[in-house]
């Protein structure tokens, strides 16, 4: 865990559809109900910051913001996320691997992060997705640049220019908080390092096994059975499996 950890309230989830294309954000989708239901069962709140859907009802990305007491334990959800299943658009039948990544950053605090107006340039643009009644009618869609670092971040699933603005600083705040985090960290050593392991997406933390209805978390060598009833939303078993080690 890393310094202060605990004491996190906010974090920024990111959940993306990795190798396996529609699959993969199909699965992407059933992360993200998975992760707010758990919310919902532990009163966390869950704001989506943005989001690019799929005409399947998959998600290539999902942002959320999610806060309550306790978040920090979802931390150890960060990285490669493993489904082995047979897909919805598979006619023959045959077993499909995909993933989906998941990368956690703490929100930072306003006085954290001080992004000046001249280091940004934000764009709008016509909403995009599956279909909804707001969709490509107005400019309400942002893209915001920050010069400095490079980094780009989109925000559409508001309604309104200035709600999307305002999810999209969110997202740039914890990216930017998150990468002076990461560098100040390298500074100090390998034995820190060893901790920044756990945000790194190219880690296979776990898999979802349809046919044989089991999880397996590859860290702790622990597996589960009842898959559908852990994508339900109860994640606590193997949250506490975390805590006891």
């Amino acid at each position: 865990m890393i310094e202060g950890e605990e004491k996190i309230k906010a974090l920024i989830m990111e959940i993306r559809a990795g190798v396996g294309g529609e699959e993969a954000a199909l699965f992407a989708a059933d992360l993200f109900r998975m992760y707010l239901k758990y919310s919902q069962n532990r009163g966390w709140r869950l704001k989506v910051l943005n989001s690019n859907p799929t005409q399947l009802g998959g998600f290539k990305e999902m942002v959320l913001e999610v806060s309550g007491e306790g978040v920090s334990c979802l931390n150890q959800e960060s990285g490669v996320h493993r489904v082995q299943r047979i897909p919805k658009t598979e006619k023959s039948g045959r077993i499909h691997t995909s993933t989906a990544t998941v990368a956690l950053l703490p929100k930072p605090k306003k006085t954290d992060i001080k992004i000046s107006p001249s280091d940004i340039k934000i764009d709008s643009y016509k909403a995009s997705g599956p279909g909804g009644q707001y969709v490509n009618k107005r400019m309400s869609a942002v893209r915001i640049t920050h010069i400095p670092s490079g980094l780009v971040v989109t925000s559409q699933v508001e309604r309104s220019l200035q709600q999307n603005k305002e999810s999209a600083l969110s997202i740039l705040e914890a990216r930017l908080f998150q990468k002076e985090r990461k560098e100040m960290e390298e500074k100090l050593g390998e034995r820190r390092k060893s901790q920044i392991g756990k945000a790194q997406r190219e880690e296979k933390i776990r898999t979802y096994n349809f046919p044989q209805n089991r999880i397996t978390d590859h860290r702790i060598k622990k597996s589960w059975h009842n898959l559908e009833e852990i994508l339900d939303g109860n994640l606590s078993k193997i949250i506490k499996a975390f805590q006891k080690k």
